[in-house]
């Protein structure tokens, strides 16, 4: 069933009856946040070996029999599943045909608008549908406040104004910026305009930035240089390659935008947050070189780098400069066909 914006957070604290709760949406930061708080909320902890098993993106074939294993120690087990697909609707129904008490919980951040996962879900009553995306407006000025509230700092309206004219796109890269923001003031200190000017959206961030528009648009010089200047301004390499991701994953959904019938000027009209109008040519320039197949296969790729940076112990710059040029040198081949 599709779950009503005032139903969520009991939801996340107690998901009772449902068998799996499906979060969808364009802000992945927020799918994650509420992903973990359920998880949290039902096992405990998000990685407690006995009761929370993560499934890989491919792994349908095992949801059901994931759902229907006991834990061995007693309580509620969680079967987590990132990235999920519409090739994940055959087991989303095998799953909810079989025995089971585990709740099973999958994180869609790129389901088109029709997507069979979603239809099946909404139509599911054992299933909680829940949206979420990038806020905006009043919503967006209420998330910042309550979360530097939350951090022990206060805010002047005019800080608080100035910081929702640049957060809100994810949910994950706002906490960041806002926890930046409340080291710099400290314990009940109060966030002024020029503390925020200081601290949100600096060179590290811009240059990033310049360096993930260049990189999908095939400029690999470009991307090399604004990576560069990125990594030397103090952004981390993880947070670059998760960077990286969301990008792409905001060109996957234009792109799917273009395969409903949109054209790709429309499509990069139509995003959410909307585009800087500065960077309108290059996004556009990124979706026409990029089809859905490739789109796919990147965000993948990113995928696996960041578990790289992660788990491997190979030098993290190294990976992350790999993921991001790859991305260039794939874009500019595309450009030269």
């Amino acid at each position: 069933m599709k779950v009503e914006a005032g139903q969520v957070q009991r939801i996340l604290r107690d998901p009772g009856s449902f068998r799996m709760i499906l979060f969808y949406g364009d802000d992945f930061g927020l799918i994650r946040e509420r992903a973990n708080a359920v998880v949290t909320a039902v096992a405990g902890a998000r990685d407690d070996p006995f009761r929370v098993v993560e499934l890989e993106p491919g792994g349908g074939d095992r949801l059901a029999e994931e759902v229907a294993a006991l834990s061995l120690t007693g309580g509620r087990r969680v079967v987590r599943v990132r990235d999920a697909t519409d090739g994940l609707a055959a087991a989303m129904q095998a799953a909810l045909a079989g025995p089971g008490e585990a709740l099973a919980v999958l994180e869609a951040p790129n389901l088109a608008s029709r997507s069979r996962l979603r239809a099946l879900a909404e139509r599911s009553s054992g299933v909680a549908a829940i949206g979420c995306y990038a806020e905006e407006g009043r919503s967006l000025v209420q998330t910042i406040e309550s979360t530097l509230r939350e951090l022990g700092v206060s805010a002047r309206p005019d800080a608080v104004s100035w910081l929702a004219e640049r957060l809100g796109a994810d949910r994950m890269l706002t906490r960041r910026e806002l926890e930046k923001l409340a080291l710099y003031v400290g314990h009940d200190g109060v966030v002024d305009l020029d503390a925020a000017m200081h601290c949100v959206g600096d060179l590290a961030g811009l240059s990033l930035e310049d360096a993930l528009m260049a990189a999908a648009s095939g400029a690999v010089a470009a991307a090399d240089r604004a990576l560069e200047l990125a990594l030397a301004e103090g952004a981390a390499p993880v947070a670059v390659v998760r960077s990286a991701l969301l990008h792409m994953q905001r060109l996957q959904r234009g792109r799917l935008a273009m395969d409903d019938g949109s054209s790709a000027g429309e499509a990069v009209r139509g995003m959410r947050p909307p585009v800087f109008f500065r960077r309108v040519a290059a996004m556009t320039a990124a979706l026409e070189l990029w089809p859905a197949v490739a789109l796919a296969g990147a965000c993948a790729a990113l995928w696996e780098a960041e578990l790289a940076c992660k788990r491997t112990g190979q030098p993290a710059e190294l990976i992350c400069r790999q993921a991001v040029l790859t991305l260039a040198r794939r874009a500019a081949f595309a450009r030269r066909r």
